[in-house]
């Protein structure tokens, strides 16, 4: 059995600044190490939240805005950039874990392969991990890859929240139509909305991690 810590020692804490909108406030942020296979990963005794998306979905810049660390995660306009497990610990109590991000068709059939079985073995393996976020892009289409990804997850039993990225490139109204969209496609309950321009969403994000932390049941499956 894993063993737990307390849940409050688990929350993200959220203050208000200036305008009255909630920020978050992560007192600690730092990187950890990277690794290319389940023996690499770091033995830091803490839960675990993975982020898993497609290449170029804006995982390294969520991570940024989250732990108002301007440059914790390497960002690139290249897609197919992160091609290692990279583990980030926050509040020294629990780490993020940001995945390869797949769909990316410049590169080998070999090395999309070797990108598969790294992160089917993580999530196989990683006793450790307590839920992960399924980030998304909502200019683009979801497919059979997002949609076999959220069962593969399902069938697992582990708890899990859609973020859907960059919402600044849209309108509301352009938000509102894709959404709408994009929930034919895939199941989409309550998605989270962010943005790392503006920092929309934090607060959310920041209630489902802490949610997924302590095992609350009500927040899987969104």
């Amino acid at each position: 059995m894993r063993k737990k810590s307390p849940a409050n020692n688990w929350q993200i804490s959220a203050q208000s600044h200036g305008s009255g909108k909630g920020r978050m406030k992560i007192t600690k942020a730092e990187f950890i190490s990277s690794a290319t296979k389940i023996s690499q990963c770091p033995a830091t005794g803490l839960p675990e939240i993975a982020l898993i998306g497609r290449s170029n979905v804006g995982k390294s810049s969520l991570i940024n805005a989250l732990t108002n660390r301007k440059a914790l995660a390497k960002t690139s306009s290249q897609p197919g950039k992160t091609r290692l497990i990279n583990f980030y610990a926050i509040n020294s109590t629990f780490c993020l874990v940001d995945l390869p991000g797949f769909g990316y068709a410049k590169v080998s059939h070999d090395e999309r392969r070797t990108w598969e079985l790294m992160v089917n073995e993580y999530f196989a393996k990683r006793d450790a991990l307590k839920g992960a976020l399924v980030i998304l892009d909502p200019r683009r289409d979801a497919g059979p890859i997002e949609e076999n990804l959220l069962d593969w997850i399902k069938e697992r039993g582990l708890a899990y929240t859609v973020v859907f990225t960059k919402i600044d490139k849209l309108s509301k109204n352009q938000l509102s139509s894709r959404l709408s969209e994009l929930k034919k496609e895939i199941p989409l309950e309550s998605p989270v909305l962010f943005s790392a321009v503006s920092g929309d969403g934090k607060i959310a994000l920041g209630k489902r991690i802490n949610a997924m932390l302590g095992d609350a049941d009500g927040d899987s499956g969104h």
